[in-house]
C-alpha cells in the first residue's frame, strides 16, 4: 500500500493528465506536478493506478476521440488534432490498434445504431466505452504481424 500523501500527488498529475489530455505530458513534467523523482514517478503512478502514465494518456485520448466522433460531426483530422495526435496517420493507426476499427468505421457504425442512452449515467457511458489498453499498442502489432494466437499473448498486469 503506498503512502497517503503520494497517492494525493499521483493523483494531482492524473487528474492534469485527465484535464488537459490533449497536451504533451512526459513523465518529467508529470513527476513536476508530484514533486517526485521521474524513476519513482513512473514506478509509483503504475503501482497505484494499473497502467504506466504514457498508457493511461493514450487511453483517455482515445476516449475523448471515440466520444467525439460518437457525438459530434467535426472532421476526423481535427478530432485527431484535439485529442493530442500529431499526424493523422499516427492517429488512425493508433485508434486502430486500440479499438479493433478506423475512426471512420466506429462514426459510421456509432451513427447507424439507434440510441436511447439519455438515462444512463455518464459514468457507466464512460466505463462502456473505455479502451482495454493492458497489452500495449506495440505487442499487439507484434501478436498481428507474427500470427500469434490468443494463448501466447503477453499482457502487463
Amino acid at each position: 500500500m503506498q503512502d497517503p500523501e503520494l497517492l494525493r500527488r499521483l493523483l494531482r498529475a492524473k487528474d492534469r493528465m485527465d484535464a488537459a489530455s490533449h497536451e504533451a505530458w512526459p513523465v518529467g513534467r508529470l513527476a513536476r506536478v508530484s514533486g517526485v523523482s521521474q524513476a519513482h514517478f513512473a514506478r509509483s503512478f503504475k503501482e497505484a493506478f494499473g497502467v504506466p502514465p504514457h498508457r493511461y494518456l493514450l487511453t483517455r485520448r482515445i476516449e475523448r476521440a471515440a466520444a467525439l466522433l460518437r457525438d459530434t460531426d467535426l472532421p476526423i483530422t481535427e478530432i485527431a488534432l484535439r485529442t493530442g495526435a500529431k499526424s493523422l496517420g499516427t492517429f488512425g493507426r493508433t485508434f486502430r490498434d486500440v479499438t479493433g476499427e478506423s475512426p471512420g468505421d466506429l462514426r459510421a457504425r456509432e451513427k447507424a445504431a439507434p440510441h436511447s442512452l439519455g438515462s444512463v449515467p455518464g459514468c457507466f457511458l464512460s466505463a462502456a466505452h473505455r479502451p482495454d489498453l493492458r497489452t500495449a499498442v506495440s505487442e499487439k502489432r507484434r501478436q498481428e504481424a507474427g500470427g500469434m494466437d490468443a494463448s501466447q499473448e503477453t499482457e502487463f498486469p
